[in-house]
């Protein structure tokens, strides 16, 4: 089938959810994707997240082909040798002590509010009714399904399905006093990101997370943490939280964990794991013997080859060298860096989206979100080599701009790179 053929089918069969670049890939290797007229791509989004190793990692396609012939599915009425394994591994590598297994991060994250709402419902015996409110953060998003819609501080994704789950208030990113205002013996938790994914590349302050930590802890609420999109190794550590020396209570990991096949976990506590009982929540799909399988290895990689520590090598390079586009460029306002998470902030929607098109000619894969910032995310096994070709072709892309260049950069505040 051709392009032209499958856009046609697809106009007529799916849901327009989607506005996909016109290119039809087939394959690919290591950081590369080949479309089907030959043409090789250098993918810095990696699937958004996803393919942290990059694509047919011998280690997990071997894993794939092996656990093919054995076991594909089997219910969660039922045992597999998988589970529990991985359930240690992401327990020991989190300080946290259970998990549940689901599909993606959006369920990850509806575990962790029903969690958060039961929790509140089993520690409250006192007649009085329980604490039930969730603050999270503008700027956020947590998924689309309709609680992690209601969560999500972004307007344009709730809007159109309103009304959705109440009993959440908003605060500003990093406003610690508005957060103390917001805070009141109704929060049962608060949910936020660790770094803003989707809102940009924003990370939460120390202040502000030892604020949530030290409200939460006092008045027996919980402290959750989406970490879908900076979780497992992208900020150069294993879960983003571990760079501020705070523990949440919740969890949830998604993106990288199955190297490309659909799983999510939503870790805790043992004291909050308890708030569950048998037929209180579950999942058809989530934790199968193939995808825990391949989770498994993609954690051992992760040990084995050393990434994290590769991860804050070639991040730290990577905003070095972005920086000296920042330098020369008017039209670069920010740039935001922790480990291979990337964020460059334009000054116009309109540009980032032409840059965006403009890197996909030259066969670089990058996207922009919030609008204006060009993300990106890509695997781990990246060199500087590819940095260096993704760098120089940005350079052409925004000197073919009329935004002219700087000759001198104004004064900024340092940014923080991981």
């Amino acid at each position: 089938m051709t392009l032209a053929s499958i856009q046609s089918a697809e106009r007529r069969l799916l849901l327009p959810t989607y506005d996909r670049h016109p290119v039809l890939f087939e394959k690919g290797s290591g950081v590369n994707l080949i479309a089907a007229d030959g043409k090789r791509y250098l993918d810095f989004l990696s699937g958004i997240g996803v393919n942290a190793l990059g694509y047919n990692h011998p280690a997990i396609t071997k894993t794939i082909r092996s656990q093919a012939d054995k076991l594909l599915h089997v219910s969660n009425l039922f045992f597999h040798r998988y589970q529990s394994d991985l359930a240690k591994k992401l327990t020991n590598l989190s300080g946290l002590d259970r998990a549940f297994f689901c599909n993606s991060g959006t369920e990850a994250w509806e575990g962790a509010l029903k969690l958060a709402r039961a929790y509140a419902g089993r520690t409250n015996q006192n007649g009085h009714k329980s604490p039930w409110r969730i603050i999270a953060l503008e700027n956020s998003f947590h998924g689309r399904t309709f609680g992690s819609l209601a969560t999500t501080g972004q307007l344009k994704y709730r809007k159109p399905f309103a009304p959705v789950l109440p009993g959440v208030r908003f605060v500003k990113l990093n406003d610690v006093e508005g957060l103390k205002r917001a805070y009141d013996s109704t929060v049962c938790a608060i949910g936020l990101e660790t770094i803003q994914g989707e809102g940009g590349i924003h990370p939460v302050s120390g202040e502000f997370l030892k604020t949530a930590r030290e409200l939460t802890k006092r008045s027996g609420a919980l402290l959750m943490l989406d970490e879908i999109q900076c979780g497992l190794g992208r900020t150069g550590k294993m879960f983003a939280y571990q760079h501020y020396a705070v523990t949440p209570d919740i969890v949830t990991v998604a993106k990288p964990l199955a190297a490309g096949l659909p799983l999510g976990a939503t870790l805790t506590t043992e004291a909050v794991s308890k708030a569950f009982q048998p037929g209180m929540h579950g999942t058809t799909f989530g934790g199968g013997p193939l995808a825990c399988a391949v989770a498994l290895v993609f954690l051992e990689t992760l040990e084995r080859e050393r990434l994290l520590r590769h991860v804050n090598g070639v991040g730290k390079y990577f905003h070095e060298q972005l920086s000296k586009l920042d330098r020369k460029y008017a039209c670069i306002s920010d740039i935001r860096a922790f480990g291979l998470m990337v964020g460059v902030e334009l000054e116009t929607a309109d540009l980032a989206k032409a840059v965006v098109k403009a890197m996909l000619e030259r066969g670089i894969i990058i996207n922009r979100t919030h609008e204006t910032t060009l993300r990106f995310l890509p695997p781990y096994i990246v060199t500087r080599k590819h940095i260096d070709q993704v760098v120089q072709a940005l350079d052409e892309v925004l000197s073919s701009c009329t935004v002219g260049q700087r000759s001198v950069a104004p004064s900024r505040k340092p940014r923080r790179t991981q």
